[in-house]
């Protein structure tokens, strides 16, 4: 089917919009992303051609990471949640091999020692709801970190885009904006960059975050890495983001602090 629900005009979409929108008004769009992914050359963790094929050819028993892993097959199905997912794949195929590749390596640990494993977790949080947050502003990056929303997000958004960016990686949280609420929230993995690279081309940073991100992830990460953004408070993607939208708190929370130790 094709996805004539999806808003390509929505800023959260943009980076994406270039693949995305030829692709998701095409009705035979798995057939489509898979002639993509031989164009742009994306292999597997095994240095296999990637292609996308219908669900229901998936051998029984078989887990999907491990198919994946094995045969560069990537199942899926005919929905907005699995297109978003071969998006992913076509604009960051380093990374998403990255995490094929820790999905595989922890499930053959969690084979020995019967658990899913925080590795897994941490994988499938990044895979369905990640948020890229890039900036060359170390400064605002900590009060990201720390909650501090008026201070990071009561902005400009002309002068927000001069140092920062926000890239959706997680296909869960893409499909769940095709009909926004203010409460979405991601899952944030924040980069610090050189001010130079806010001048590349849209295309260029996308490249350039991938192998970044590939190299980030690819030694082992955990949930502990990731701080929270509900992602229609990024200035210039939501109507109304004044000091009162930003002081609800029901929305954009304190800050968590540590539980105290007792002795």
């Amino acid at each position: 089917m094709a996805f004539p629900e999806i808003d390509w005009h929505r800023p959260w979409l943009r980076y994406l919009r270039e693949l995305g929108e030829p692709l998701s008004a095409n009705h035979d769009w798995i057939r489509a992303a898979s002639v993509l992914a031989s164009q742009r050359g994306l292999m597997n963790l095994n240095e296999q051609p990637v292609s996308f094929l219908p669900q229901e050819a998936l051998p029984t028993d078989t887990r999907y990471e491990a198919h994946i892993a094995a045969t560069a097959q990537i199942p899926t199905r005919d929905n907005l949640h699995d297109f978003f997912n071969a998006l992913v794949w076509l604009y960051f195929p380093a990374t998403k091999r990255v995490l094929n590749a820790l999905h595989a390596s922890a499930m053959q640990q969690s084979a020995v020692a019967g658990t899913r494993g925080a590795q897994r977790d941490a994988a499938t949080l990044f895979d369905e709801n990640a948020a890229l947050v890039v900036s060359d502003d170390p400064s605002w990056l900590r009060a990201l970190r720390e909650h501090e929303w008026s201070a990071a997000l009561l902005k400009d958004p002309t002068m927000f885009r001069q140092h920062t960016d926000v890239i959706l990686f997680g296909h869960a949280l893409m499909e769940k904006l095709v009909t926004p609420y203010k409460s979405i929230t991601a899952h944030v993995w924040t980069i610090e960059v050189e001010s130079s690279w806010f001048e590349h081309t849209a295309e260029q940073r996308i490249a350039n975050l991938d192998a970044r991100l590939a190299a980030m992830l690819s030694p082992g990460f955990t949930s502990a890495h990731f701080c929270h953004l509900p992602v229609l408070g990024v200035p210039g993607w939501w109507p109304g983001q004044d000091a009162a939208f930003y002081a609800d708190t029901e929305v954009f929370r304190p800050r968590r602090k540590p539980a105290s130790v007792r002795s």
